[in-house]
């Protein structure tokens, strides 16, 4: 499953912090997911505190 951020993003960094493959990292208005380094184990999503990240 594909993980994105949606505009509700707080860009507090949580999902960062706890990435495992440090595929997260801040955009020009809110984090963005690089889908390459992502191993899609839905960790950011557990941590937003927003639930700004969506499985797509």
């Amino acid at each position: 499953m594909t993980y994105r951020i949606t505009d509700d993003c707080l860009c507090c960094g949580a999902c960062a912090d706890e990435c495992p493959s440090s595929a997260i990292g801040e955009g020009e208005d809110k984090y963005v997911i690089d889908q390459d380094k992502c191993v899609e184990c839905g960790t950011c999503a557990e941590n937003c505190p927003a639930e700004a990240i969506v499985e797509e």
